[in-house]
């Protein structure tokens, strides 16, 4: 079958057939970020990019859609072509969900792209770095997981040479692959979890990270597997160690010149961020608690988002809503050389699409409404009594899933940023989430009450 292809694609095509791609994968996300997607042969790749692979949102987690609907079709990003380091056979392809011939109002990469396109309107382009936490296990007898490595048994871990040598042969083939994707990769180590590893990699357009963090958490399931073992981005999955973070470090740059409008090197607070950067950051304070929701998506998120419960002491997860200096106990952090700021609420599990649509949607409104946070916190946000937090107007982050659905249901923002079908379907998805948790029975509550009472 002939395929009218644009020059643009016709090369594309050509260039991953002399490369041996077989087949291409039009592929999306549900409400968890996680991949799905049909496989197309390269012979009809320009049917696929096109539109032509349906899908039926209803057989999906957090697709609105009733079994009777019609169809969502993708259309493929011929910009996110990424060919499996795993597999060189097959490429990826990050795409937008279409329904009837327009764009589907619950996709979450259009998300996304609706308030990219509000800040480009505002003269913008938002910039996003993700440091990438999660933990390689191996199965035991018992049905009992533990860490690759016999010998990662420290009670402090984080940064342990041994232990990341010990893992060597799998971590540096997820390095390698990565930076042969051209994600330029500039730190990986253990981090303060045993079995616990991050990858520092550099920031991109938010767009372009997304894709790739959506492509990472699949990478690493998979070359993990190869190797026997298994990657879990599961927030929490140890109740005694630090949880996986997924710390969002941001920055606003001028669309025409690409300058980064976050530095002031002459920032009277001295944290070398701009007015425009303190203003972005009130606007993400403000929504906090709707934000959590969002990138502190599970059940298990708010076991990491505690103060202490790891094995070296505080868990150096946020707590409150504050920000700070380079200070890590704030839920915003302004790292030392400037020019950007983070937020260490967010974890592994979250959906970037919606997380990263969230924070920018905030940190806009902070810019347009001239919002100021007032002055960074440079004390140990975890030892502040009651008393203190109060004084200083500080509440807490959502303790629970069901707080942060709360707050995210209540706030004008959430159905403005996700539009109201995928608003609602989040809101009834997380609130099941939460009901059936809530209603479980643990084993903690039989060793306790069992027989006690």
């Amino acid at each position: 079958m002939t395929e009218n292809l644009t020059p643009e694609l016709e090369n594309l095509k050509k260039s991953l057939e002399s490369r041996g791609v077989k087949y291409a994968l039009a592929s999306f996300v549900d409400i968890h970020g996680m991949c799905k997607a049909k496989s197309v042969p390269i012979s009809h790749f320009g049917q696929m990019m096109a539109g032509s692979e349906l899908f039926t949102g209803a057989a999906l987690d957090g697709v609105p859609q009733e079994v009777c609907d019609e169809e969502v079709a993708t259309f493929p990003d011929p910009r996110s072509a990424t060919i499996l380091p795993w597999n060189p056979e097959i490429v990826w392809f990050a795409s937008d969900l279409y329904l009837s011939g327009k764009p589907f109002d619950a996709c979450s990469r259009g998300i996304l792209q609706r308030i990219l396109q509000e800040a480009a309107a505002m003269g913008f382009t938002f910039n996003l770095g993700i440091e990438t936490e999660f933990f390689i296990l191996k199965e035991t007898e018992g049905g009992k997981v533990a860490p690759v490595s016999d010998r990662d048994t420290l009670a402090k871990p984080c940064y342990d040479l041994q232990g990341l040598l010990d893992n060597y042969v799998w971590v540096t083939e997820i390095v390698e692959a990565m930076n042969a994707l051209g994600w330029d990769v500039y730190s990986f180590d253990h981090e303060d979890g045993n079995g616990q590893f991050e990858t520092d990699f550099a920031y991109a357009d938010a767009l372009t990270m997304a894709d790739r963090f959506t492509f990472f958490r699949l990478m690493v399931k998979e070359i993990a597997r190869k190797h026997g073992y298994f990657a879990t981005f599961m927030p929490k999955p140890f109740a005694d160690r630090t949880g996986s973070g997924a710390h969002y470090n941001m920055s606003l740059a001028d669309i025409e010149t690409g300058k980064n409008l976050f530095v002031d090197n002459s920032d009277p607070r001295g944290c070398k961020l701009s007015k425009l950067g303190y203003q972005f950051i009130a606007g993400v304070l403000r929504h906090a608690s709707a934000i959590c929701a969002v990138i502190a998506p599970t059940v298990n998120s708010y076991k990491r988002l505690v103060a202490r419960g790891s094995m070296s002491g505080f868990t150096w997860a946020p707590v409150y809503v504050c920000y700070g200096n380079n200070n890590r106990t704030n839920m915003m952090r302004i790292p030392l050389a400037g020019g950007r700021v983070e937020c260490r609420a967010a974890d592994i599990s979250c959906n970037l699409y919606l997380g990263a649509a969230m924070m920018l949607a905030a940190g806009l409104e902070g810019i347009r409404e001239g919002l100021d946070p007032g002055e960074p916190h440079r004390e140990n946000m975890y030892t502040c009594s009651l008393e203190q937090l109060r004084e200083m107007g500080i509440s807490f982050l959502p303790r629970t899933l069901g707080e942060a659905i709360a707050a995210f249901a209540s706030d004008p923002l959430s159905e403005k940023v996700m539009g109201t079908t995928m608003y609602n379907s989040f809101i009834d998805f997380k609130t099941r989430e939460w009901e059936e948790y809530h209603c479980h029975v643990s084993d903690w509550e039989i060793d306790r009450y069992l027989r006690f009472f």
